[in-house]
């Protein structure tokens, strides 16, 4: 197992470096860049100052040369300075992070405790009443537009009934430190992590229910059964841990994925966290904040597979690598 990692470490190196390759590239293909529009918003800047401005930044050197000293940075942990905000990235990613990483460990756990206990009894009770309940559950939230269904809830929820706060992470009162501050910022995430909860639901209880479905007739199961095994323990020992197999397949994944946040549901609700900070850098065409938050995501995937094969051998002894 410690070799497997190790030479799975050495393989994402030259992985990283194509990556960073073609995220440097494509956001350079991004029309405009920081400076663009500043001369009618800003009318004591001229045209001259701002072709100073590029030059002094470098934006006007070969690509290949804004990537070489770029990659340098990198090397050295330098993210560099954020065009828009005028600070070191790492300052701007260290203020949100936290925020998404907890709305994305909430909304994971509610996945799970949502989906796993539909996906087994959809399973076990194929074509009850229990399980056509469950299916047609799953087509709604897999038919469900992400947007729309967060708009729902957030008019429902936020505007309607007012049960929750519509936008922020924390209430401006709360004082940080303080059992009120925690709850505060439980309080503004919950209902965003629930409806990212809802639509995640979908694939894990499809693949367990499968699983279990594709489980239940064969050889050693019946085996289980035929020696007198009760039926509860039939299900936990042998069609669960192997059906689970799939979804432990995912799990790195989406490990690795609290952090990347999630756009649409941080722009939808005002949270301030890394994907409303990448839709408004890219609007705003901070080229060192977007790289940045695309190399951690890149960087977070690889990481991602690489525990995902991790936790399934611990799982199946069978399939473990030496």
């Amino acid at each position: 197992m410690g070799k497997f990692i190790v030479r799975r470490i050495i393989v994402m190196l030259p992985q990283l470096l194509i990556l960073s390759i073609l995220i440097f590239v494509l956001a350079k293909l991004m029309p405009g860049d920081a400076l663009s529009g500043m001369i009618g918003s800003n009318p004591h800047l001229s045209a001259a100052r701002l072709e100073e401005i590029r030059q002094s930044l470098g934006l006007n050197d070969p690509w290949y040369t804004q990537y070489y000293h770029w990659i340098l940075q990198l090397l050295h942990g330098d993210l560099g300075i954020s065009y828009g905000h005028q600070v070191p990235v790492v300052n701007i990613i260290g203020d949100r992070i936290m925020n998404t990483f907890w709305l994305g460990v909430v909304s994971l756990i509610l996945t799970y405790a949502i989906a796993i206990p539909l996906g087994i009894l959809s399973g076990r009770y194929q074509d009850r009443t229990i399980d056509k309940f469950v299916v047609g559950y799953n087509y709604l939230s897999y038919a469900m537009p992400i947007f729309v269904f967060a708009l729902l809830m957030l008019f429902v929820f936020g505007f309607v009934l007012n049960l929750f706060p519509t936008s922020g992470s924390v209430s401006p009162d709360a004082v940080k430190g303080t059992f009120g501050y925690f709850m505060s910022k439980f309080y503004h995430l919950l209902l965003p992590a629930v409806t990212i909860a809802f639509l995640q639901t979908t694939t894990t209880i499809q693949f367990l229910r499968n699983e279990i479905i594709d489980t239940k007739p064969k050889d050693f199961v019946k085996l289980a059964r035929s020696k007198g095994v009760p039926e509860s323990k039939v299900y936990r020992r042998h069609i669960l841990r192997n059906s689970m197999l799939p979804i432990a397949a995912f799990l790195g994944l989406e490990i690795t994925g609290v952090i990347a946040g999630n756009i649409f549901i941080e722009q939808i609700f005002s949270y301030p966290g890394l994907g409303q900070l990448f839709l408004s850098s890219i609007t705003q065409r901070d080229f060192p904040v977007v790289t940045a938050l695309l190399m951690i995501s890149g960087l977070l995937t690889l990481l991602g597979t690489l525990l995902s094969d991790i936790i399934i051998s611990l799982i199946d002894p069978r399939i473990r690598v030496d």
